[in-house]
């Protein structure tokens, strides 16, 4: 691989960072959880935009354990092993742990850059051999610190699920770190072993794509809260003579079909709410075919016509909750869902919390209202 592919790499995902930080802190200005990502990948940007610049003439040959590898290496295991616990403790934000976390490495670099002050050369090892001929020299002991420390931080990038077992730690966040650690790993053994440009610029692309998909993810949840899309009481179902005037007109032809799909919905609550019901037979029942009940069904807010029937289900089941007719998680299933697990994950996409929350929340309003009504009956 030529070093103009590499650096056209680099550039790339130089500015892949410097989007997602630009992103990150606009959504910090609303929730300050945001803002350590954002800095980080800032700071991730800067830094493959100086390798892009100087990375090409600073480091011709470099051999085993060079000092210019070996502080990136560092820098980079140091931010991977922080930069996930933004999303869980925003107190995390604490510049003084921060630093404190980065203490050994701020102590490394200032006595190697005082031994290069004093005189001392640095060191060119280009294989096993030399180093043990070397081992004991200062220069080669403060780059095995170096090693040491950035291994320390490779660990605790494992760690993080185990650390935060308390914590709300999103579960997709779990198979991110395991993954960031493989790429560190994969990262200092291109920096100790020996620098090779192919394998330094897969490792660019597998950090992208990493930072890309954490973003992402994190963008996800912001989705969460979103306005929903209204389910509003349909009086009349619109007949075909209103469906063909709308056909002049693309947005209120959608309408129509929407407003004759959330009429045969809201009235005929006995077959959605059986777990087999599905886009097939809303169709039949309607009798608009895939592709505009998609259309329409989207023209509305909705992501497809699955979701607008989770959409009803969860409402549904709101409502039952509510009058006290659903009390516990096996009850849920009465409203169409199959399984316990479909419950889950369909309340917490339309909601934004638990079921197991909202029936919490529910049953304390009610035995608060049960109360209440007690107390001014006996009252009275």
């Amino acid at each position: 691989m030529t070093s103009q592919i590499a650096m056209t790499i680099m550039t790339c995902s130089a500015t892949a960072h410097y989007v997602i930080a630009m992103v990150m802190f606009v959504y910090a200005r609303h929730q300050v959880k945001y803002l350590s990502i954002a800095w980080i990948m800032a700071i991730l940007a800067f830094f493959t935009t100086f390798v892009c610049v100087f990375g090409e003439f600073a480091i011709t040959a470099p051999g085993m354990l060079h000092p210019a590898t070996l502080l990136g290496l560092v820098a980079v295991c140091y931010l991977q092993s922080i930069y996930p616990l933004s999303f869980v403790m925003p107190g995390y934000l604490q510049w003084q742990r921060m630093v404190k976390y980065a203490l050994p490495v701020m102590v490394l670099v200032a006595l190697y850059l005082l031994t290069l002050l004093l005189g001392s050369k640095p060191l060119v090892i280009n294989n096993l051999h030399e180093l043990r001929q070397h081992i004991f020299s200062a220069d080669t002991l403060i780059r095995l610190a170096a090693v040491v420390i950035s291994l320390i931080y490779i660990i605790n990038i494992f760690r993080l699920p185990h650390r935060l077992t308390h914590a709300q730690f999103p579960h997709y966040l779990i198979g991110y770190t395991v993954v960031l650690g493989l790429s560190a790993i994969f990262c200092a053994f291109i920096c100790i072993i020996r620098f090779n440009l192919l394998l330094a610029t897969v490792y660019v692309i597998l950090f992208t794509i990493l930072n890309l998909y954490l973003s992402l993810r994190t963008l996800e949840s912001m989705a969460l809260e979103l306005p929903k899309p209204i389910i509003s009481p349909i009086a009349q179902n619109p007949s075909e003579k209103d469906l063909e005037q709308a056909e002049r007109d693309f947005n209120e032809a959608n309408q129509k079909r929407f407003e004759r799909i959330e009429y045969w919905m809201q009235h005929n609550e006995e077959e959605w709410t059986l777990s087999t019901f599905g886009r097939d037979q809303l169709c039949r029942k309607t009798g608009i075919n895939r592709h505009l009940m998609l259309q329409c069904v989207r023209s509305q807010g909705y992501n497809n016509v699955h979701d607008y029937i989770t959409y009803h289900r969860v409402a549904k089941l709101k409502q039952m909750i509510q009058l006290g007719s659903v009390t516990n998680l096996t009850e849920c299933q009465d409203v169409g869902f199959g399984t316990i697990k479909t419950v889950r994950l369909s309340f917490l996409k339309c909601e934004g919390m638990s079921i197991e929350d909202y029936l919490a929340a529910a049953q304390q309003s009610n035995q608060s209202q049960e109360q209440l009504q007690n107390d001014q009956n006996n009252h009275f």
